[in-house]
C-alpha cells in the first residue's frame, strides 16, 4: 500500500478508500490509484484484510477420500451453498489416514478458517474440541450422533445393511456375504451390524470378507477369496459396504468367469453414478449425498448466523434414511 500510494502520490489512507470505500474518493484520483495498482500489479491480501476484521470467509471441508465419487458429489453440493452465502472453501484429503486428518484440521485451526465441515475417519477427533473451543463452527457430516460439541448430519447406515440383505434373502439367497472394511470405520461397522441382524432373521449365513480399503482393489481382492471357494459353499449373494467396492467385485468375478447375478448377486452402497453404469448395472442402497452436503452447509450458515447476532446456537443432528435401487446385479436367481 506504501508503494502504491507513492506511486500515484497519495496517502495511504486515500489507497484504502479505493479499495474498500470508494465513493468517498474523487474519480480522477481513484483513477490514479487504480493505474498505480495495474502498473506494480499489487494484489490486496482479503484473507489478511478479513481475519485483522474477525470476519473470514474460509471454510474448511475434509474428507477421508475425495477420489471417492459420494464424497465428490457431498463436497461440490456443500460448496454450492457456501458459495451462494458469500464464502470459499478449501478442501483436505485425509486419504484414509488419521494422522492426515489430524493435520489437516489442525492446519484449518492455524489458518483460523470461519468453520469447518468434517466427514471423519473413526470416531470424533479430540481436534474438533479444540475448534469449537477456538469458536470455528464445526459440523460432521457422514456422521450420526448426538454431540454437545456441534451439529452432526448422517444416514442411518445400519438401517442400509439390513435393506441390502433383506433384498437378498427375499430373492432367494441364504449363504451371503459381506465384503468392506476397515471394520474400524463407524460407517462400515454400522452396515456390517445391519446385515447381521437382517441375516439372523432371514435364516441365512454371513461370512464377513475384510478388505482393507473401500476401493475398486479392494473388491477385487475379495473375488478371488470368493473364486477359491467351492462351489457348494460359496456366498450366492454379497452386499459390499459402497459401490467401489461392488465394481471391483463385479470386474474380479467376471474376468474369472463367474455370471452376475446367476452366479453371484451384488448389492452396493451409495448408489453412486458408475453404478447404473457398471457392465451389469448394480443395485445399490441410495444415500441422499447432494443433500448430506447441502444440509450439512446450511447447518454451518445457521451457526455463523447465530454467531453474528449474538444468539445460542442450539446443534442438531440430522438423520437421512437411505432406500435400496435394484438393478439387474441382484435379480432374482434364475
Amino acid at each position: 500500500m506504501r508503494d502504491v500510494a507513492a506511486l500515484a502520490q497519495v496517502s495511504i489512507g486515500t489507497v484504502s478508500n479505493v479499495l474498500n470505500n470508494p465513493d468517498r474518493v474523487l474519480p480522477s484520483t481513484r483513477e490514479r490509484v487504480e493505474k498505480a495498482i495495474a502498473q506494480l500489479g499489487w494484489v490486496p491480501n482479503q484473507q489478511a484484510q478479513q481475519l485483522r476484521a474477525g470476519r473470514g470467509r474460509t471454510i474448511g471441508l475434509a474428507v477421508m477420500d475425495v477420489t471417492n465419487p459420494f464424497f465428490a458429489d457431498l463436497l461440490r453440493s456443500a460448496q454450492d451453498v457456501l458459495f451462494d452465502n458469500g464464502f470459499h472453501a478449501t478442501i483436505g484429503d485425509a486419504d484414509n489416514n488419521p494422522q492426515r486428518q489430524e493435520t489437516i484440521l489442525r492446519t484449518f485451526l492455524e489458518q483460523r478458517v470461519r468453520g469447518v465441515i468434517l466427514g471423519p475417519i473413526g470416531a470424533q477427533p479430540d481436534e474438533v474440541g479444540e475448534l469449537t473451543k477456538a469458536r470455528i463452527a464445526t459440523v460432521l457430516v457422514d456422521r450420526v450422533a448426538e454431540s454437545v460439541q456441534c451439529c452432526t448430519v448422517g444416514v442411518d447406515d445400519h438401517a442400509g445393511g439390513r435393506l441390502a440383505v433383506d433384498h437378498l434373502v427375499e430373492t432367494g439367497h441364504r449363504r451371503i456375504a459381506f465384503a468392506g472394511g476397515p471394520i474400524s470405520l463407524k460407517q462400515v461397522q454400522d452396515r456390517l451390524d445391519g446385515s447381521k441382524q437382517a441375516a439372523l432373521e432371514g435364516d441365512a449365513e454371513l461370512l464377513v470378507i475384510a478388505v482393507p480399503e473401500l476401493d475398486i482393489a479392494a473388491g477385487r481382492q475379495a473375488a478371488d477369496e470368493l473364486v477359491l471357494m467351492a462351489p457348494e459353499t460359496r456366498p450366492t449373494g454379497v452386499f459390499c459396504a459402497n459401490d467401489l467396492v461392488a465394481i471391483g467385485l463385479l470386474q474380479g468375478l467376471m474376468a474369472q468367469g463367474l455370471s452376475v447375478p446367476d452366479d453371484v448377486a451384488i448389492v452396493g452402497y451409495d448408489n453412486i453414478d458408475f453404478a447404473a453404469a457398471a457392465a451389469v448395472p448394480l443395485s445399490s442402497i441410495a444415500q441422499p449425498r447432494t443433500d448430506l452436503g447441502r444440509t450439512a452447509a446450511n447447518l454451518l450458515m445457521a451457526e455463523l448466523a447465530d454467531a453474528e447476532a449474538g444468539v445460542a446456537h442450539a446443534h442438531q443432528s440430522v438423520r437421512f434414511t437411505p432406500n435400496l435401487v435394484v438393478r439387474e446385479s441382484s435379480a432374482p436367481r434364475r
